[in-house]
């Protein structure tokens, strides 16, 4: 990387310049905590501090893998953990003294290094309920568009907390859709047009995920909150209110690749229904082999559809700074940009009409 360059993905070759990538995301998505950590992590990192030996042996894991956030998520277990109090009231201040924050942060990693070492080994699990404001308008679209009851099926499902998207409260603006009793409400930028204020019956929620979390225990609550950024407090008031919500009735969310899990469930008849694939930051952790297996996959059984059983794949994947919201839609094939997103859910920016 050259010096004072922004670093790039060709940057993140290496340990530090991974770190350093995911500093600069961090801060472009809202988390001035996690920048300024990275980035002191980074340096630590290359004068063979405490980030060396808890990231040693990582040398060689996939850019894609999530390395610097895994090692967030680890050290932030701890603080939930109570295994790292004085980092626990420097999160809690997030909003001063970055160099005690950092001073805290290595401390941490320094002492609780064999701790941490496995724990970094882990995949990051996020089930950012946020995001289910930027697939609303598909799920609506297609609702309105089809009349018909909805089968789901997420790829990448985690918790399955976004498969309880209907469950949620959406608000932005002058546009509201969902349950005013919910325990969890989701307040976006909504921009560029309207979405469908149409009625949505689910007949099917289910999910595979690669490593499921049962949102049910306390393991499974503790890593889903691990890699919340703490300084991003209303996404864990989000996340906290959806496992709420989900604890008395989780989705099914199999153990099982993306491939061969779409494959079996998009064999089953499903008549009467209109079933919508979907999946939300989830292809850059399969391989190329796997993303055009899939995709091949989902065309083949969208040339199946018929009026009676339509299908739907609605996808919120990265495409730069913002997310790409598609939906392509069967019988016809049309696949459109429905609109670009935050990562976290917000702004949501139309591009066309959902339906």
């Amino acid at each position: 990387m050259r010096g004072g360059a922004i670093p790039t993905w060709e940057d993140a070759a290496t340990v530090p310049g991974l770190l350093r990538y995911q500093s600069v995301a961090c801060g472009y998505v809202g988390s001035p905590l996690y920048q300024y950590l990275l980035d002191r992590a980074a340096t630590d990192y290359e004068q063979g501090g405490p980030t060396l030996r808890v990231l040693e042996g990582h040398e060689d894991d996939p850019k894609d893998s999530a390395l610097a956030l895994r090692l967030m998520g680890a050290v932030h277990r701890l603080v939930l953990t109570g295994r790292a109090p004085a980092l626990a009231e420097r999160y809690a201040d997030a909003g001063g003294g970055r160099d005690r924050t950092w001073g805290a942060f290595r401390q941490a990693l320094g002492d609780h290094l064999d701790e941490l070492r496995p724990l970094v080994d882990r995949p990051v699990q996020t089930n950012e309920v946020g995001r289910c404001a930027a697939l609303l308008p598909g799920f609506l679209g297609v609702a309105a568009r089809t009349g018909r009851p909805l089968r789901l099926l997420e790829v990448g499902a985690s918790a399955g907390l976004n498969l309880a998207w209907s469950e949620y409260r959406y608000e932005a603006g002058s546009f509201a859709w969902g349950p005013l009793s919910s325990a969890l409400r989701i307040e976006f930028e909504l921009g560029g047009g309207e979405i469908p204020s149409v009625p949505a019956t689910i007949a099917e929620r289910s999910g595979c995920d690669a490593s499921p979390v049962d949102p049910a225990s306390e393991e499974g609550r503790l890593t889903l909150l691990s890699y919340v950024w703490p300084d991003q407090t209303a996404r864990m008031e989000r996340l906290r209110a959806a496992l709420a919500i989900t604890a008395s009735n989780p989705a099914q969310v199999e153990r099982s690749g993306a491939v061969e899990w779409t494959a079996a469930r998009l064999a089953e008849p499903a008549p009467g229904r209109a079933t919508v694939l979907y999946h939300s930051v989830v292809m850059q952790y399969l391989s190329e082999e796997e993303r055009d297996a899939f995709g091949r996959i989902v065309r083949e059984a969208g040339s199946r559809a018929g009026e009676d059983t339509p299908l739907a794949w609605l996808r919120m994947e990265p495409d730069g700074e913002r997310a790409a919201v598609r939906l392509a839609t069967w019988p016809g094939g049309e696949d459109r940009l429905l609109a670009s997103a935050g990562y976290h859910g917000t702004p949501v920016d139309l591009k066309q009409p959902p339906a």
